[in-house]
């Protein structure tokens, strides 16, 4: 039986600030006419690496028949983890109502966590393997980092049977090579010189890798049809493809419409390549960072759409492009704005309630009377049906996470605190009965009609600022943006 990927899921958040305005709003500073063009990805108020995770590994579990009999064991790699020390992973996990006794870990420290798990991954040959890379990185403004970063998710799952790839050949080298560092107590990357970066670590590091993983394979460099090597320097890529006397294609970096997503942007623009890769095809897959890794992938013609993922495509055309320069500093926390005395809140959790209640809110998982068949949420003592009152020990449990809904009613508030006013909500009717009010987001003002079908998401609900702790919940949002 051949062991690979045999899924694959992606996520890009639906906000996407053109980069004319970044460079209109710098003009001031850096003289001449603002020239950028394209659009390039950035979380909301409500999104990090945790919530974009969620999203990417539902993806490329939304062909699965069973979440817990699937997945094995959960990876997440990224560089931009809200916790340094609190498992990412099991709150990931944990939303994806995956079964408690997997493994769940938090891979961290370097732009190729993401290709270095993958490769690990391969080595064991365990079937259920997810791992999920999702990045935020945090540009200072006016620097050049702040057009070329993106935000995003990708995923992978591996085991045998109906594969997308396979695993050919890999390698890797490790550098203490400081293209750029980010000390653990600042918000900021640090870069060295981009020529020196470009010369020095990706022209020379990255054939040794590949070198390795093309002896390892039996291969040499005109057996390989695609390659995919993610930078922030343009033209990296095409110099060290050049190096390598490489002829074929070279993988489209998803500047257009994304940016680079740090951690993740190895897996996404592997994704962006299997939806096109034709049986037989091999992919050079390669991650940058204090060294390099090295992977020579086989593709077998079934694409991620195959396996039930919207993949790469759909989710960059799923957006909501803004020229709000702004709102994505004040998302970033990069300004801060007087929200007036509603803003003024202590949101400080009870750790203990939010215990007794993780499966429930984590999973999203609503009660099943088994006396009525109502299907209720939150989950109370009795049967909320009139004449009913079955005890809830009896209720059977179903998640609303994946359950298609409908918008009953809804309303814009211009008067609450709301981090991205106006705050939309309005009660959700889902296809098995439940019904409840909901924060609606990802949304432009107006946009919203009864009866929209909606989907669920999960964001940050709430986050003590005092103390650093976020809340995690979900929250609908249309299935299609109008227009």
């Amino acid at each position: 039986m051949t062991f690979g990927i045999t899924a694959f899921g992606a996520y890009v958040p639906r906000l996407r600030l053109s980069r004319q305005a970044i460079a209109t709003a710098h003009r001031w500073m850096t003289g001449g006419p603002p020239r950028a063009t394209g659009h390039r990805a950035f979380c909301s108020w409500d999104e990090d690496s945790v919530t974009m995770a969620v999203e990417a590994a539902r993806d490329a579990l939304a062909g699965a028949a069973g979440r817990h009999a699937v997945v094995s064991s959960l990876t997440l790699a990224s560089t931009t983890l809200p916790y340094a020390d609190f498992s990412n992973a099991g709150q990931v996990a944990a939303a994806l109502d995956l079964d408690p006794s997997i493994r769940a870990d938090d891979r961290t420290g370097s732009q190729r966590a993401a290709t270095t798990a993958l490769i690990d991954a391969f080595t064991q040959a365990r079937d259920g393997t997810l791992i999920v890379a999702a990045d935020r990185p945090r540009a200072q403004p006016a620097s050049p980092l702040e057009q070329i970063c993106g935000a995003g998710a990708a995923s992978v799952i591996l085991g045998g049977g109906d594969v997308i790839a396979r695993l050919v050949g890999a390698a890797s080298v490790n550098a203490t090579f400081a293209d750029h560092f980010r000390p653990a107590d600042l918000p900021y990357d640090y870069v060295w010189e981009e020529r020196w970066i470009r010369d020095e670590g990706f022209g020379k590091i990255v054939p040794q890798a590949v070198a390795a993983a093309l002896a390892s394979a039996g291969l040499t460099i005109g057996d390989i049809r695609y390659f995919v090597m993610p930078s922030t320097i343009r033209g990296a890529a095409v110099s060290v493809a050049r190096t390598l006397g490489f002829k074929g294609e070279i993988a489209d970096a998803l500047d257009a419409d994304c940016g680079h997503t740090g951690t993740a942007h190895a897996l996404l623009m592997l994704g962006a390549v299997l939806e096109v890769a034709a049986a037989g095809d091999r992919i050079l897959l390669v991650g940058f960072g204090q060294g390099a890794d090295a992977l020579v992938l086989e593709a077998s013609g079934r694409t991620p759409a195959m396996a039930g993922a919207r993949g790469v495509a759909a989710v960059l055309a799923d957006r909501l492009a803004t020229d709000d320069y702004l709102r994505m500093l004040s998302f970033y926390g990069e300004i801060r704005l007087d929200w007036g005395m509603r803003g003024e809140k202590n949101d400080k959790p009870a750790l203990t309630e939010a215990y007794r209640t993780s499966r429930q809110l984590a999973a999203f998982k609503a009660g099943h009377c088994p006396a009525c068949g109502a299907v209720q949420f939150p989950q109370l003592a009795y049967c909320v049906t009139p004449g009913c009152g079955a005890s809830a020990r009896d209720f059977g449990q179903v998640s609303l996470a994946d359950v298609p809904a409908d918008l009953m009613t809804f309303t814009a508030d211009w008067l609450s605190y709301h981090p991205s006013p106006p705050l939309h909500v309005g009660f959700v009717q889902f296809n098995n009965g439940a019904r409840l009010m909901m924060e609606v987001v990802d949304v432009p003002v107006g946009a919203l009609e009864v009866g929209m079908a909606l989907r669920m998401v999960c964001r940050i609900k709430q986050t003590d600022t005092a103390r650093g702790f976020r809340r995690y919940f979900w929250k609908a949002t249309p299935v299609a943006l109008p227009g």
